[in-house]
């Protein structure tokens, strides 16, 4: 692996974002030895007024100090477009390019993944790596760089002199790098108290009813203040030992113009050097620590930023997102009609337990197929696999006679409608919430389909009607609300392939009724899968398909399987017993 690609998966960089971070480190280490120039300008000033030769020398002097504004404009010019113009542009590059990327990866992944460390990969380094990126590496890099160039050529002067200045900067280095154990265990630990005191208040907002309810207010805020406090406390902690290292090796490094001078007036009353040479070492060393100071800040600042802040969960590097293999296939689809067809399936979400064994079974167009059985039976991990949310492990499933794992995740969905049992809304109107089924349709045509979904009878007593404000998830609405909204999004979209998976669950009787009327009249010559656990709702189901412990059970049409004493008779037997239970 080259060096630019170390950088570009170190740094979960683009090929250009690894360019202009080469640039970037360049443009530094130019912009800082060209800041020496007014120092070598004075320098033959100064010789020239000690060997009395300023005689027609003006005109040199104001042209040089021109050209070094020049120069160091310039150079700083460049410098900052190498660094933060170019470190903005890759930013946003990132996080588009990462948001394509989310958009591709199987649901697996996300399966696998603690979502508040998805979210803090996300969110939060991001923004480290920009300011990395900005600030730190590139500063650094250049002030070292520059710094050696500067530190050879001070021994062609005088070796002596030149100890005298140069051996702070190794000092100062090794104690910054030798509390790097230290600084990383400062910074997991404030990662560490932050996300606990982010999860409580989330918590504390998302429980807040509960907590009134059982007047237990008092005890979760005293909890709650203290994580709060914790993280105030540590906060404080970490920036004082931070300071005593980094603070520390920079007074270390001023100890240098002491020494320079101390030395310096040894050799110069000795004879061993002349006054030239001792002042220019003091030019120089007074110029030369300057950016070390701030490198030693940087230095600290990637060594606290590079650990991983570990809360029993193991963060995921972005590198890790981007470079994770994501579902493709066909763009076009050859298929005939919509019969979908599971043949020795197998799956498994962990590669450890399956979830299904050996599954097969055909959904037909123009039927009504009804998937029930015992909870953790398959059921809703069938209609997520057969919409390609995952791959899976064995077997086939095709639809029309196509595979369904050599064609685009997106391009598939073209063909399906899904009404989730956990409905999804956005913080925007109703309008907008159901044209997400088909975003080209016109207010008309959403319309229309809500009122199919019998949206219209809620959406008509809000202040502004279709484009009320429905706030985050739908807050503003009733569970069936949300849930009509969702059957709407599905009459809009009008695909061939219909998956309801619970659909009616958050509806009273007589909505439950009118919405599978609607059903029935946007269900005609489609191929349609019904996942319930009530069995009045697939009562009239063409075909059932009984799931348990992974496998198909039993299958049939309703009365067939009524006539066996199998899982599904028993279903239907206790769910009776159940609707004459009273208080």
């Amino acid at each position: 692996m080259s060096w630019k690609e170390k950088i570009q998966h170190k740094y979960a960089l683009s090929e250009q974002g690894a360019n202009d971070m080469i640039k970037a480190f360049l443009t530094a280490t130019v912009s800082n030895i060209v800041l020496m120039f007014p120092v070598g300008l004075l320098y033959f000033l100064v010789e020239d007024y000690l060997n009395d030769n300023l005689s027609g020398r003006g005109v040199f002097y104001l042209v040089g100090s021109i050209l070094c504004l020049v120069l160091i404009a310039v150079t700083t010019y460049i410098q900052y477009n190498c660094t933060f113009l170019a470190t903005y542009v890759e930013s946003g590059v990132r996080r588009i390019t990462l948001a394509e990327k989310l958009r591709k990866i199987p649901l697996s992944f996300f399966g696998k993944k603690d979502l508040s460390d998805l979210t803090s990969t996300i969110m939060a380094d991001c923004a480290t790596i920009e300011t990395a990126s900005s600030h730190y590496i590139p500063e650094l890099f250049g002030a070292c760089v520059s710094t050696a160039i500067i530190a050879v050529s001070l021994f062609f002067f005088d070796w002596r002199m030149a100890l005298a200045a140069l051996w702070v900067l190794p000092v100062s280095f090794l104690i910054v790098l030798s509390a790097g154990k230290f600084l990383r265990y400062l910074s997991r630990k404030q990662m560490k108290l932050k996300m606990a005191c982010a999860d409580g208040i989330q918590e504390c907002l998302e429980t807040v009813r509960d907590l009134r309810a059982n007047d237990a207010q008092e005890n979760y805020m005293a909890g709650l203040e203290k994580k709060i406090k914790a993280v105030e406390k540590h906060a404080v902690a970490a920036e004082l030992g931070n300071a005593v290292f980094v603070s520390g090796a920079q007074m270390i490094l001023k100890l240098g113009i002491a020494t320079v001078a101390l030395v310096g007036g040894i050799l110069l009353s000795k004879g061993s050097i002349d006054l030239l040479t001792f002042f220019m070492f003091l030019l120089l060393v007074s110029r030369l620590y300057d950016p070390m100071q701030f490198s030693l800040q940087n230095l600290a600042a990637i060594i606290a930023s590079s650990s991983n802040p570990f809360t029993g969960r193991q963060q995921i590097p972005l590198d890790e997102i981007l470079s994770h293999p994501v579902q493709s296939g066909s763009t076009e689809m050859k298929y005939d009609g919509y019969d979908i067809a599971f043949s020795h399936v197998g799956f498994s979400y962990d590669s450890q337990e399956s979830v299904l064994k050996d599954v097969t079974f055909t959904a037909k167009q123009g039927e009504v197929t009804a998937l029930i059985g015992p909870s953790g039976g398959g059921k809703t991990t069938v209609s997520r696999l057969a919409s390609r949310f995952w791959d899976i492990d064995k077997g086939t499933i095709t639809v029309g006679g196509m595979d369904i794992s050599k064609i685009d995740p997106e391009t598939l969905m073209s063909l399906y409608s899904i009404v989730f049992q956990d409905v999804t809304l956005f913080n925007n109107t109703i309008m907008e919430n159901i044209r997400i089924g088909r975003s080209d349709a016109t207010d008309k045509e959403v319309i229309a389909a809500a009122k199919l979904a019998h949206c219209d009878e809620f959406a008509d007593k809000l202040p502004e009607g279709w484009h009320t404000m429905i706030g985050e998830n739908g807050s503003e609405l009733s569970g069936g609300e949300r849930q009509r909204i969702s059957i709407a999004r599905a009459f809009l979209k009008d695909a061939p392939i219909i998956f309801l998976d619970e659909a009616t669950a958050s509806l009273d009787v007589d909505n439950e009724t009118l919405i599978q009327e609607a059903l029935s009249r946007l269900i005609q010559d489609k191929t349609v899968m019904i996942i319930a656990h009530r069995m009045r709702t697939v009562a009239d189901a063409d075909k059932i398909v009984v799931l348990k412990d992974g496998v198909v059970a039993e299958e049939g049409a309703p009365e067939e399987l009524t006539a066996k004493d199998g899982v599904y008779r028993h279903m239907a037997k206790t769910q009776l017993q159940a609707a004459g239970w009273k208080l």
